[in-house]
């Protein structure tokens, strides 16, 4: 096995984090995988990889290694790819993440159009409420809600999403619409305890700040299940506007204090390394981005 192929072997053993994962992306088998990453440790001279009876991690010299290795590998490709006169067809495989219920609404809608339209390129879809180190999990794109940090990736912003109050017609009739955020302290109230959820809820009045601690009837660990109870008359609950689009559309749920909103949050495609990417990336980064810019459930 020469050092490429030993470069694609260790780099998918820790995308994959085990030996028979990544065995079976690779079509080997786990005994080939096991030795191919020891003849690479022992010709490098170092632990790359540490192995217990549970889980395996990479040690401080394989974290380094495996940057290098997924920078030179992405370069050999785009060289073939350049070589190859192949610009136009994107092949290989990509690796993107977004947060659960955005991906499962926009971002998987866009990744079967894309695959529909270039066949030789494969998805490896991280769906996850956390902030996916891009460098450290191998990822290709991103999408995220959110101001973003200062760094050295490429960003795109398709659009935005407010922070919003609703409930359902039905509760809106029985228990009055709320005037004011003040309101919400004794009102019915369905919460979230998801990552990255607050339990003050925050406002602006007059262009002033003001917090509100609800103190809610039912605490669920997912918005689509606060969303469904909102849906069924139970109170009132604050979610993203893109998660309720549909249901407002339908007249399942209907957004109250609209003049108190915080300012609204931006999405962005975000990629790294320009227009050295890899061409299937620059592609599916193009496709994202006309498609998310479409919707109108992104634009307020």
């Amino acid at each position: 096995m020469d050092r490429f192929q030993e470069m694609q072997v260790f780099a998918a053993v820790a995308q994959e984090q085990g030996f028979s994962a990544a065995a079976r992306r690779l079509g080997m088998s786990a005994a080939s995988v096991t030795r191919a990453v020891a003849a690479l440790e022992r010709r490098i001279g170092t632990q790359l990889l540490t192995r217990t009876t549970r889980s395996l991690h990479l040690s401080e010299a394989g974290q380094r290694y495996l940057e290098d290795c997924r920078r030179i590998l992405a370069e050999v490709q785009e060289a073939e790819d350049s070589a190859a006169g192949s610009h136009a067809q994107p092949r290989g495989q990509l690796t993107i993440t977004a947060p659960v219920l955005f991906g499962e609404l926009f971002v998987t809608p866009v990744m079967v159009a894309y695959l529909t339209q270039f066949p030789d390129v494969s998805i490896n879809a991280l769906l996850v409420d956390r902030v996916v180190s891009m460098l450290e999990e191998g990822v290709d794109v991103a999408v995220r809600i959110g101001e973003l940090p200062d760094s050295n990736q490429h960003a795109i912003r398709v659009g935005e999403v407010r922070r919003v109050i609703c409930a359902s017609p039905g509760f809106l009739t029985e228990h009055g619409r709320p005037r004011h955020p003040a309101e919400l302290s004794a009102a019915p109230i369905v919460a979230t305890s998801a990552i990255g959820q607050p339990r003050s809820w925050s406002f602006l009045a007059a262009g002033e700040p003001i917090s509100v601690r609800p103190q809610p009837r039912l605490v669920v660990t997912a918005n689509q299940a606060a969303i469904a109870a909102a849906a069924m008359g139970l109170g009132l609950t604050r979610v993203l506007s893109y998660q309720v689009a549909s249901k407002v559309a339908a007249g399942e749920l209907e957004i109250v204090l609209a003049d108190f909103e915080l300012p609204p949050w931006p999405i962005h495609v975000v990629y790294q390394g320009g227009r050295k990417a890899p061409v299937r990336v620059r592609s599916f980064v193009d496709f994202a981005v006309k498609l998310l810019r479409e919707h109108p459930a992104l634009h307020g």
